[in-house]
């Protein structure tokens, strides 16, 4: 899978383990809400570390913890 797939699946699976929707998480990460949209959608192949560092703030995560998972292992990324 491509890195933005991974980071949309990601994002999905911890937005529904902690039952947010969308809006809500552009609340507590103080960024758009398209932008949270446009990385779920994967409407850009890129995402800065700063958003995804916002949403991890949101979720009350760090970055270890977003990106602890099989998602992002070497062998799942083809980009």
């Amino acid at each position: 899978m491509t890195l933005a797939e991974a980071l949309s699946l990601r994002i999905n699976q911890l937005m529904e383990e902690r039952n947010l929707t969308q809006y809500r998480l552009a609340q507590l990460s103080g960024l758009a809400e398209t932008t949270i949209a446009d990385i779920r959608k994967m409407r850009n192949k890129g995402t800065n570390i700063q958003n995804i560092n916002a949403i991890a703030q949101g979720l009350e995560i760090d970055l270890t913890e977003f990106f602890n998972s099989p998602l992002f292992s070497r062998e799942n990324i083809i980009d």
